[in-house]
């Protein structure tokens, strides 16, 4: 394994609770799987939100599943600029004192009074990984990203490590743009 691992761009993307699920697709509605994600259990649905803030919004915003306990969207700085936005750098699921938007789906509306992000890039591995990378959960490392123009390093990794999750560091849009990535690419670990 080295100290290399996969480096994927994760676009803008809800998260939906059960209950705004209803409220957005309708009673009763389930996720429906697209295409199975990198990291075990996750996926990319059929089922696509449009995203409003007080400046715009963005349609066909993807859903990703499975359902969580509270509804998030994760977006890009630009994103957040482009529909007058202030949200923050967080880790996925920290969303406490953040700030909301209003989802509208084919079946209703859900004006969220929290949840937007801009995830916190960081690097899912599971137990094994983690031991054979020597990293532990909450390090904080850098990845070095080689290309042909736009080679970057970024510093303020977060390394997640759980049982059900697979190697792969996870950057907006913005940050894959920054590195001159295209669709995914290798990174190097630096402690």
């Amino acid at each position: 394994m080295g100290n290399k691992v996969l480096v994927e761009i994760s676009a803008r993307h809800v998260h939906l609770s059960d209950e705004h699920l209803e409220v957005l697709f309708g009673e009763g509605h389930k996720l429906t799987n697209l295409k199975e994600l990198s990291q075990p259990g996750q996926f990319a649905t059929e089922e696509r939100v449009t995203i409003k803030g007080p400046k715009g919004e963005m349609a066909r915003v993807i859903v990703l599943g499975p359902t969580r306990p509270e509804t998030q969207v994760e977006v890009s700085a630009t994103d957040a600029r482009s529909l007058g936005l202030s949200a923050q750098v967080r880790m996925s699921g920290d969303i406490q004192n953040t700030t909301g938007m209003t989802l509208i789906g084919p079946a209703g509306t859900v004006v969220l009074h929290k949840g937007v992000i801009i995830a916190k890039r960081h690097i899912h591995l599971s137990d094994q990984e983690a031991k054979q990378f020597g990293l532990e959960d909450h390090q904080v490392v850098s990845v070095e990203i080689t290309s042909d123009d736009r080679s970057l390093t970024f510093g303020d990794v977060v390394v997640r490590v759980n049982p059900n999750f697979r190697a792969a560091m996870h950057i907006d849009t913005d940050e894959g743009n920054a590195a001159g990535i295209q669709g995914s690419t290798q990174g190097v670990i630096i402690k």
